[in-house]
C-alpha cells in the first residue's frame, strides 16, 4: 500500500514536500486556503483541495483522519496554524508535523499535541554556517536541541588511520556510525578500518563535543 500524507500550506515549504513525497511514491493531499496554489498542485497531488483547515466540519469532510500524517506547513499564519493542529487532534489524526516561527510558537504546539515541530529555515540556517565555517562539514542535522549528526570529509590529519589509532569516542565522546567511500556506505565500520583522504565520515554525538573535534582535528 502507498503511505498517505496531508500537506496544509502550499508555500516553499510545504510546497517542496509535496513534491519530495510524490515524488518518493506517496498518496498526497495538498490543500490551501489559496486558489492559484492549489491550481499548481493539481497535476502533482493526488487530491489538491481549496479549503479553510481551521473548521472542524471541513476536515472531517475532507476525511483526514483516515490519512496516515499530516504536515502543517501554514506559513506566516500563526494563529491558523495553531488552530488547525488542535482541530487534527480532535477528530483524531494519528501523526502530526507542524512548521513552527519561532520558539513560542513551537512551546504552544507542543502543548496541544504536535508529534514533530521543524523549524526549516532555522535549521538550514545552521546547516549553511556550519558548512561556511568549516571546508570539511558536508552536512548537518540537528537531533535535539544538544545532540547532532554530521557528514565530513576525511583530511589529511584523519587519512591513513584506523577508527582505534584515532580513538575518537575516547577522546571527543563522539562515534563515527558509517563510512562512505565512493558509491560504498560502510554502517557500524570495524575498529580496524582505516580510513583514506576525502572519505566521508558520518559522525554523532552532543554538540559541544563535535565542536572540540572540529576545532581540534578538522581546522
Amino acid at each position: 500500500m502507498h503511505k498517505e500524507f496531508v500537506v496544509i500550506g502550499l508555500g516553499r515549504f510545504g510546497g517542496s514536500i509535496v513534491k519530495e513525497l510524490v515524488d518518493q511514491g506517496a498518496d498526497v493531499m495538498a490543500i490551501d486556503k489559496v486558489s492559484e496554489r492549489v491550481d499548481a498542485f493539481a497535476s502533482i497531488a493526488r487530491q489538491a483541495v481549496v479549503a479553510d483547515t481551521t473548521d472542524e466540519t471541513v476536515l472531517k469532510s475532507l476525511g483526514i483522519r483516515n490519512f496516515e500524517h499530516v504536515i502543517v506547513a501554514i506559513g506566516d499564519d500563526i494563529q491558523s496554524s495553531i488552530l488547525t493542529t488542535l482541530m487534527l487532534k480532535e477528530i483524531g489524526v494519528k501523526k502530526i508535523t507542524v512548521k513552527a516561527q519561532n520558539d513560542y510558537h513551537e512551546k504552544v504546539l507542543r502543548k496541544i499535541g504536535a508529534d514533530k515541530v521543524v523549524h526549516p529555515e532555522r535549521d538550514m540556517g545552521i546547516r549553511i554556517a556550519n558548512n561556511i565555517i568549516s571546508n570539511n562539514v558536508l552536512d548537518y542535522l540537528e537531533l535535539s536541541d544538544e545532540h547532532s549528526i554530521m557528514e565530513i570529509i576525511a583530511n589529511e590529519k584523519i587519512a591513513g588511520h584506523s577508527i582505534i589509532d584515532l580513538d575518537i569516542r575516547a577522546k571527543y565522546g563522539i562515534n563515527i556510525v558509517a563510512v562512505k567511500r565512493g558509491n560504498n556506505i560502510n554502517v557500524s565500520p570495524q575498529a580496524d578500518e582505516q580510513l583514506q583522504l576525502n572519505d566521508v565520515l558520518i559522525i554523532i554525538g552532543a554538540d559541544v563535543d563535535i565542536n572540540r573535534f572540529e576545532k581540534k582535528v578538522l581546522s
